[in-house]
């Protein structure tokens, strides 16, 4: 039989070990089962006009050209590696979906990778709404008009993705490089039922049924791991 102090020995190490899992688990929890929701908000921004390369099929895209025909137009600001914007994804592809018909319209621009990750992400998420991009590279973080942007609007995030900009055709400037001086923003993901609300009431519908909002509190969560590596040829 054991003695009383291997006994006591042996509790000791297996309470250490149980309240090493314990943390460990409440960090990964930590870690991935939050979300960085924030409100939407409108901000004296003066957000500019912009051309951008087309993530695929080549070609440009300007988007004052863009607004055309529009009722409202959401700019959503996203980079691959993201989880923040892997969990707004679908979310943002099923508003495109539901309310395209209704004059909404979705243009995605990607930052801070390389084009083939871009182009991989827009695949594996199935999105079909359009998207550019600015950037290609981590290091052109604070030279994009996206940070200039974000940062009027009070986003204090490293990476700031998601991003959201709002556009209401119908009261974009006529002429000039800024488009609206005081659009909503969205600095973090979406919270789900008052964007969909939000955007039902800028296209003049109902009440109608929203989607389920996700929980957790906010933190930033887009922090790459390590620099993306270039692509090599074969």
């Amino acid at each position: 039989m054991l003695s009383e102090p291997l006994i006591f020995e042996w509790r000791e190490i297996y309470m250490k070990f149980f309240i090493s899992f314990v943390f460990i688990i409440s960090a990964f929890t930590l870690a991935f089962g939050q979300t960085d929701q924030s409100p939407m908000l409108e901000k004296e921004i003066r957000y500019k006009d912009w051309t951008y390369k087309n993530l695929n099929g080549g070609g440009e895209t300007n988007l004052r050209q863009f607004l055309d025909g529009k009722k409202l137009v959401m700019v959503a600001y996203w980079s691959p590696w993201c989880p923040g914007w892997n969990r707004d994804a679908q979310f943002v592809q099923k508003m495109y979906a539901k309310y395209g018909a209704n004059g909404l319209a979705v243009i995605g621009v990607a930052e801070y990778d390389i084009v083939e990750k871009m182009k991989q992400n827009y695949e594996q998420n199935k999105l079909t709404f359009p998207s550019v991009f600015e950037s290609a590279n981590m290091s052109e973080r604070t030279g994009t008009a996206h940070y200039a942007a974000r940062a009027a609007a009070g986003d204090t995030r490293k990476w700031g993705t998601p991003w959201y900009v709002f556009l209401e055709p119908a009261k974009t400037e006529a002429g000039g490089d800024v488009l609206e001086n005081k659009p909503f923003v969205v600095n973090g993901e979406l919270d789900r039922p008052d964007t969909e609300k939000f955007i039902r009431q800028k296209l003049g519908l109902g009440a109608g049924s929203v989607a389920a909002a996700a929980t957790g509190k906010k933190i930033e969560v887009c922090v790459p791991d390590a620099k993306i590596p270039a692509l090599k040829k074969p």
